[in-house]
């Protein structure tokens, strides 16, 4: 069986359950805290897994891999029903770009290791952390929304009415920029997506309060 190193608030490990669940595949759950014991990321078993010391990981028999995107392109290849990526390349290299945008523009700047940073090393305060949070999320989703508009490719989801991975990587930053009440009234088109796919059991069952070790906060 599958083996999925992963953390419940997680916004990389949320996006890897929703692929599995999207593609009926059964995995084991196991939780690597990222802030108890000053975080289990950090052990030498976990880093042995991934030097990183970063979530998601998946066990494939053996076979280690480690970046969300990564692992869900890898799930699209051996276990290509049902897609997430579009047949037709153009469409596919719009759905990759949406994704990228989320996992490589706005990501990077608001995960745990940065907002740690900048209160310990740079003794930003709490205050301080959270608007450098709603900063970059708002502005890099309030150009999201404008590309969606002028794409003209949206339906129930990012791409038509079919799901994708721009879609699987939508939902876990709409769920982060909640939790960290940012704006979301500039993208309503994004929202209105979002509402979509919460309507699918496989995005309700990844999500961080379904998760076994959500009460473990």
């Amino acid at each position: 069986m599958l083996r999925l190193y992963n953390y419940f608030r997680s916004s990389a490990s949320f996006r890897v359950r929703i692929a599995l669940n999207l593609k009926g595949l059964p995995y084991e759950y196991a939780s690597v805290h990222l802030t108890r014991s000053g975080g289990q990321q950090f052990a030498p078993e976990f880093r042995a897994l991934n030097a990183d010391a970063l979530v998601p990981v998946l066990d494939d028999a053996g076979r280690v891999l480690t970046q969300s995107l990564a692992i869900i392109e890898y799930l699209e290849e051996t276990h290509p029903q049902p897609p997430l990526l579009p047949a037709d390349p153009v469409e596919r290299a719009y759905v990759r770009s949406f994704a990228l945008t989320i996992a490589c523009e706005i990501h990077p700047l608001d995960n745990l290791r940065v907002l740690r940073y900048l209160v310990r090393q740079l003794h930003a305060t709490e205050e301080q952390k959270n608007a450098w949070y709603r900063h970059w999320v708002e502005q890099g989703l309030a150009a999201l929304e404008t590309r969606v508009l002028a794409e003209g490719r949206s339906g129930r989801y990012v791409l038509a009415d079919a799901v994708t991975m721009a879609d699987v990587l939508l939902v876990p930053q709409i769920f982060n920029a909640r939790r960290y009440d940012c704006r979301l009234d500039h993208v309503p088109t994004l929202m209105r997506i979002f509402e979509h796919c919460m309507e699918l059991q496989a995005f309700i069952d990844a999500q961080p309060s379904r998760q076994p070790d959500a009460e473990d906060n």
